[in-house]
């Protein structure tokens, strides 16, 4: 059977979506079944791209082929922007982060749903450890708009583990899991005992994954080109990227690579060597030493203690970032569990949790709160000034949650008759560098200052829904505030997003693997001069002739030999 949610009504899939590939899983017949999309691949990149003639909307491979083509219609790694106002502009239309990853959700549900042959009515999608509220809000409204229930996000390394542990739940034992990804960073200690999947530290860094290491080389590059290309042309960038993207991976199986870029009628080419990239990379490599080193300190466990270093993420495929886990902890880490893959089992396994699969009855899993929650007070200083500003946490990071705290606080001047409760969540000391949540305003009975308390508590469910109790025992008033995204939408602005967005005209599932081809060969030609992009001319005046056709046998015979030739000249197979 599948994953299917509670009552029958519909199936539960888990999503892993991820900054620059997404892949999506479902729970049945009793193992996790990753789902192809309607090209037959496991990974859909993350990219959204608008033909500006038709105001067509393209998702998945089809559009990142655009992306050097047609860099200004085509939007990536949209991700490490989730729950800010940042809007992206492609063709006529502006897009917030989560309506950009809407339409890449939508897309992952019309897959499974043409796969399964059933409807999809609920997903668990998973985050980024490191995510804070307004991030995981922002997801969370994603899904709604692409038409999924998101009772449950999960985070990212939580779920790697979770398919990594699964076959270890009669043992006891201890792993970390060093998830690098293409956009964010996370690492997550964990303990399995009796049956329970328990998750003792989370830690991370949601500016660090594979782009930045891409970006080194691009800076790398036009370094070594001495002022030959220089100006910031769209187009120039995203072919840059590209090559850059193709040198790392090259790396990884062999001592150096060669970027090359065609501007402007020249082709420009610089090698680089493993030792070179491993030296341009230093300072990257340091930043992923100190999320080791919190989430060991939080878990108060040592390296030695662990009985596995589990890589998750491609772009713990770079030899540089193996090399440097293994000097981190003095053994060689683990990839027993595709990188790529992993986090998408374990949201696959997490919906067959929610569906209460009898196969999965006796597994248990625990998550923490990946940052601490507090609220902001006010001080009084030895010389009788009073600072303000100042944050205290309520709830610590790394918290077993579901979880419920309680501090207490008093007035701090005479005669005080209400105290605003501004609610935060972060690290820092001062409110200023940490994200605020929302405020709740108590009243209180007029004393002199330090006569009235107050006793706050904090409680924090495994959804991130957050709800502040404030208790003044002077009068026994309580006041209450759950935590709301103040840019959060209405169930009314969500079904209007939903209703704009399905206005756009999303292109037919059966025409995908014919609109990447074609925007793949419209690539290949403007990387390449001379006869080289004649021929790749004449390809696509062949595969275009028999487009015309419609005849599903031939396009399909057609497509693969226009691939295959484009593999020929390109040396790779993108996926």
């Amino acid at each position: 059977m599948s994953g299917a949610a509670p009552g029958g009504l519909g199936v539960i899939i888990g999503i892993d979506l991820g900054t620059t590939n997404c892949a999506v899983g479902v729970w049945r017949d009793g193992a996790v079944e990753l789902i192809p999309n309607s090209m037959g691949h496991l990974l859909t990149p993350s990219a959204v791209s608008v033909d500006e003639a038709t105001d067509e909307i393209m998702v998945g491979l089809m559009a990142r082929e655009r992306q050097s083509t047609h860099p200004t219609l085509t939007a990536t790694a949209f991700k490490r922007y989730m729950g800010a106002a940042r809007k992206t502009k492609l063709g006529k239309k502006e897009f917030l982060p989560e309506e950009l990853s809407a339409l890449v959700l939508a897309r992952l549900k019309a897959d499974a749903e043409a796969y399964l042959k059933e409807p999809v009515t609920e997903a668990v999608i998973t985050v980024p450890a490191y995510f804070n509220d307004k991030q995981r809000k922002a997801t969370r409204r994603a899904g709604e708009i692409a038409g999924l229930k998101v009772e449950r996000l999960l985070n990212e390394p939580t779920a790697a583990a979770l398919a990594y542990g699964i076959h270890d739940l009669g043992d006891e034992t201890r792993f970390l899991v060093f998830d690098l990804g293409g956009g964010t960073f996370d690492v997550s200690i964990l303990e399995i005992f009796e049956g329970v999947i328990e998750v003792r530290a989370s830690t991370g860094d949601n500016r660090l994954g594979g782009e930045d290491f891409n970006a080194v080389l691009c800076a790398a590059f036009v370094k070594a080109m001495d002022g030959k290309l220089t100006g910031s042309d769209p187009t120039l960038v995203e072919r840059i990227k590209v090559s850059a993207e193709r040198a790392r991976r090259a790396l990884t199986e062999a001592a150096e690579a060669v970027m090359a870029v065609t501007w402007k009628d020249q082709t420009y080419e610089w090698t680089v060597t493993t030792d070179e990239f491993e030296t341009l990379c230093a300072p990257l490599i340091t930043r992923l030493k100190e999320p080791v080193l919190r989430s060991l300190r939080d878990a108060s466990i040592r390296a030695d203690d662990l009985k596995e270093v589990v890589l998750v993420g491609g772009a713990t495929r770079m030899p540089v970032v193996r090399k440097a886990v293994t000097k981190m902890f003095g053994r060689f880490p683990s990839h027993a569990v595709n990188p790529d893959e992993a986090v998408a089992r374990g949201a696959a396994i997490q919906a067959g949790l929610k569906a209460r699969d009898a196969a999965l009855k006796e597994v248990v899993l625990t998550d923490v709160c990946p940052y601490s929650l507090g609220v902001e007070i006010s001080e009084r200083l030895p010389n009788g000034s009073i600072r303000n500003g100042v944050f205290s946490p309520i709830l610590e990071r790394n918290t077993v949650i579901p979880a419920s705290r309680v501090n207490g606080y008093s007035t701090m001047q005479d005669n005080q008759r209400q105290v605003v409760l501004n609610v935060y969540q972060g690290e820092s000391l001062n409110v200023a560098d940490n994200v605020y949540l929302g405020q709740l305003n108590v009243p209180v009975p007029p004393a002199k200052a330090g006569q009235v308390p107050l006793d706050v508590r904090f409680t924090y469910d495994i959804n991130g829904l957050l709800e502040v109790d404030v208790h003044v025992p002077t009068t026994g008033h309580r006041h209450e505030l759950v935590i709301v995204d103040n840019e959060g939408l209405s169930e009314a602005e969500i079904k209007k997003r939903r209703e704009a967005l399905a206005l756009l005209k999303i292109h037919p599932r059966e025409a995908d693997a014919n609109k990447a081809a074609l925007a793949r060969a419209a690539r290949c030609y403007e990387d390449f001069l001379g006869d080289v992009r004649t021929y790749v001319a004449a390809l696509v005046g062949e595969f275009e002739a028999v487009l015309e056709k419609q005849d599903p046998r031939e396009v399909e015979a057609a497509r693969e030999k226009l691939l295959k030739a484009l593999d020929g000249l390109e040396g790779e197979t993108w996926l």
